[in-house]
């Protein structure tokens, strides 16, 4: 069960930073087309600055469980 348990894992990590990385993506994307006014793009770079920090920490979280799962 050990094996199958950590490519689930791996699976569900992968997805998780792949949704946060299209997020970051669109974000980056809506704020260099400049036709939102200055309040949104502020707004869209303290979400950017989140999801950055989300990513690290899943991925931070999976290798702290990587040994257990071992």
């Amino acid at each position: 069960m050990g094996i199958e348990l950590l490519i689930g894992s791996t699976f569900d990590v992968a997805g998780k930073i792949l949704i946060a990385l299209s997020v970051f993506f669109v974000h980056n994307r809506v704020m260099k087309e400049k036709k939102i006014d200055k309040r949104v793009v502020m707004e869209m770079k303290k979400e950017r600055n989140l999801a950055i920090l989300g990513i690290i920490l899943i991925a931070v979280g999976y290798l702290l469980q990587l040994p257990s799962r071992i």
